[in-house]
């Protein structure tokens, strides 16, 4: 997951920068992030490289729709329904996961596009898992394309869920495969935003900076870090990032200068 979920509310509320200006600072923030994660992940196998290509033509072509889209929603809409989307993310987060066998006589498209994979356990030994319904899936990372955009988020918040609950997916390898299709989701949209001039270059600086540090650190962290306890801290910060959301979609909290 990308600084995006956490810069966004907090430039906003804090600073009181515009929604505009803080989403391009967190696409920005958002590519350094994937950036500097994203090797550690690779190395230690816990990124399905081919399926993060397959998610990320999906998730770049909503990105593309959301671009088209910026200024069109009025800033109370979004984070109203950036609140929507991180309550719902946060319930499917801690529902139970049922298997889905794939039907006798329908194609595996995932074994068809060797999706399939396996991550390395703690003791090295590797743990096979199989990709469910990657058509299911394209469509909700489509959507999380969108949202990321309009947002200014790399959209981890909302691909991580999806991945964990469509594609049945570890949540180690859902992390590491979103953290990587972040990146390539907000590259285009944030050279739009540079190129526009709607980066506040004085607090880009900082967050690159923070957001490759932490990155790394996160990185790392995941590679050793429990599942379970990976879920409740994801599950928690979800749970927490709805609430200033929701007041400000309300009006309780102020939504940044116009």
């Amino acid at each position: 997951m990308a600084g995006g979920i956490f810069l966004v509310p907090f430039l906003t509320v804090v600073t009181h920068l515009s929604f505009e200006s803080a989403a391009g600072v967190s696409l920005v923030s958002v590519v350094a992030c994937s950036c500097a994660g994203s090797p550690a992940t690779i190395v230690a196998r816990l990124t399905n490289i081919r399926l993060a290509i397959v998610l990320g033509i999906a998730s770049s072509s909503g990105a593309l729709v959301g671009l088209l889209a910026v200024g069109m929603i009025p800033e109370r809409v979004l984070y109203g329904l950036f609140a929507a989307v991180l309550a719902v993310s946060a319930v499917q987060m801690v529902s139970p996961r049922r298997a889905r066998p794939v039907p006798p006589g329908r194609t595996d498209r995932a074994a068809a596009l060797r999706l399939h994979s396996s991550f390395p356990g703690p003791d090295g030994t590797a743990i096979p898992y199989r990709v469910a319904s990657p058509g299911t899936g394209s469509v909700a990372i489509f959507g999380a394309g969108v949202l990321s955009t309009l947002l200014g988020i790399g959209s981890g918040v909302l691909k991580i869920p999806a991945m964990d609950t469509v594609l049945r997916l570890p949540l180690k390898v859902s992390s590491a495969t979103a953290n990587l299709m972040i990146g390539i989701t907000a590259a285009g949209a944030a050279a739009a935003v540079v190129i526009g001039g709607t980066v506040d270059l004085d607090f880009a600086a900082p967050a690159v900076v923070g957001s490759v540090a932490g990155s790394i650190l996160g990185a790392r962290v995941l590679v050793w870090a429990k599942p379970v306890h990976l879920r409740i801290v994801f599950t928690g910060a979800l749970a927490l990032l709805t609430i200033p959301m929701a007041l400000t979609a309300a009006g309780t909290i102020g939504s940044g200068a116009q």
